[in-house]
């Protein structure tokens, strides 16, 4: 964060100073929630929890080098205390964003929004230096510290937002206001929180509805493949500018095709050039993320060749999200688990087809979760796909929705063994474990409420240990 006195910070805040004795004090070091995570000149941010209540932690926070603590009551310690904790941290970041003067990038979506953060910044960061959220703390509290994160070198900000509900998006951008703001989908993601669609499509556009005129500089970057999307333009002000595979877009893809390996390939088409990109990440869901990010980085003046070298040299940088990795037997273990709604699912299965041809494949899927009344069908239509990518196995893990998986894979046509649902993560590492043999390749996705990262995890180490069945 760039550096700031207690006494500014609590008047940015509207809070009171308790047992400050030096006001000047400067807050040199990052603003933390986590009291592991304080060090020399940081800010401690006091939230009350449901295990924990951060005010308890706050002496020794002080005591490993905090300049303060933010809290909602006096803690003994040098503290800003204000009436709202959560507001005040918003404050904060409003502050500091509005002094920094680096270009704010604002993305939102049903799915692929980290993916498409974690590629905007890979590219973005070989022009200027960039920070951008870390991992999914794309909430209220997750975004404005990221938020704090920036300095005044850091020339731009990419900031991922998330929504529950209608308003969640606008508060966000109140906070952090975007010059930038990308749209990737509206999908089924949360749907039974939302109630629908059309209330996605709403919340989601509450972005665009932010961003400045064009005039101004604003800028709106939308998915022409999707209708809900594409709509969004007429609820912006700022210039619009569309990506995806469709002939309208400003920003395409030609020539889409996946490696051997299951990695996409394509032709980039941008206003000002094209260029030829071959990606080091897995599945063709990346095709449109990638469009995402070229279109964000073309805005930003970077030239087709540019943006195509930057898109094939981009990694994973956030954790569970499409990790391919080869045990020593030679097992590939697809780990997707983070999280999975239906769009998510469906691009996870067709990459396990294209990583796995000609080897025999294992889909071992749990519940999507916010399905609300299209949960069967949903779960339904996922257990149908397996089958007719010609997954060798599907391994439903857990309740009723993935009985719901189960059945749609034999309504398709799954019969005998090629289909099983199993009671949990432990039942499906031990059937793994029996009967994986050397060559297989294994996808791992879930809801992030099942945990199926376990499995994964256990099927690596059994990889490491050697102990895979040889069959």
């Amino acid at each position: 964060m760039i550096a700031l006195s207690l006494a500014e910070i609590a008047e940015v805040v509207g809070g009171q100073t308790h047992d400050i004795p030096d006001p000047s004090v400067m807050v040199t070091g990052p603003v933390v929630r986590d009291s592991r995570e304080a060090g020399p000149g940081s800010l401690f941010v006091a939230f009350v929890g449901e295990r924990a209540d951060g005010h308890d932690f706050a002496a020794a926070v002080v005591e490993a080098g905090a300049a303060a603590v933010l809290a909602s009551r006096p803690v003994g310690v040098p503290a800003i205390v204000v009436d709202d904790v959560q507001a005040a941290l918003g404050a904060l970041a409003r502050h500091v964003v509005k002094r920094l003067g680096a270009t704010l990038i604002g993305l939102t979506g049903s799915a692929g929004k980290t993916s498409t953060k974690d590629l905007i910044a890979q590219v973005l960061q070989r022009k200027a230096p960039t920070v951008f959220t870390p991992g999914s703390l794309n909430n209220e509290i997750g975004l404005p510290l990221t938020a704090l994160t920036a300095t005044e070198e850091t020339k731009y900000l990419v900031l991922e937002m998330g929504a529950r509900g209608i308003g969640h998006i606008r508060y966000l951008t109140e906070l952090t206001p975007p010059r930038i703001g990308l749209v990737l989908n509206v999908g089924s993601a949360h749907i039974g929180e939302f109630g629908g669609r059309e209330q996605i499509a709403q919340a989601k556009g509450e972005l665009v509805e932010s961003l400045p005129p064009a005039e101004d500089g604003g800028t709106a970057i939308l998915n022409a493949d999707d209708p809900y999307v594409r709509a969004m333009a007429s609820r912006t002000k700022a210039k619009v500018i569309f990506f995806g595979e469709s002939d309208e877009a400003d920003v395409r893809a030609e020539n889409v095709r996946l490696t051997d390996t299951g990695q996409p390939s394509f032709r980039l088409h941008t206003p000002s050039g094209a260029s030829d990109v071959t990606m080091r990440l897995y599945g063709e869901h990346h095709v449109s993320n990638a469009l995402a990010a070229a279109a964000v980085a073309h805005e930003l003046g970077m030239s087709a060749d540019e943006i195509a070298r930057a898109l094939s040299e981009a990694g994973s940088l956030s954790r569970w999200r499409m990790e391919v990795t080869e045990r020593p037997d030679g097992v590939t273990v697809v780990n997707d688990a983070y999280n999975a709604n239906p769009e998510s699912m469906k691009a996870a299965l067709r990459a396990l087809a294209a990583i796995g041809k000609g080897r025999r494949t294992w889909a071992v899927l749990g519940k999507m979760a916010e399905l609300g009344d299209e949960a069967l069908a949903e779960h339904d239509a996922v257990g149908r796909l397996a089958v007719r990518l010609n997954v060798s196995k599907l391994v439903a893990v857990g309740g009723r929705e993935a009985a719901w998986l189960q059945l749609g894979a034999y309504n398709e046509g799954s019969w005998g063994e090629e289909s099983v649902h199993v009671s949990d993560a432990q039942a499906a590492i031990d059937l793994l474990r029996s009967e994986l043999r050397p060559g297989d390749v294994v996808l791992v996705k879930a809801s992030r409420s099942v945990g199926l990262e376990s499995v994964a995890q256990a099927l690596l180490e059994t990889g490491a240990e050697g102990e895979v069945a040889a069959r």
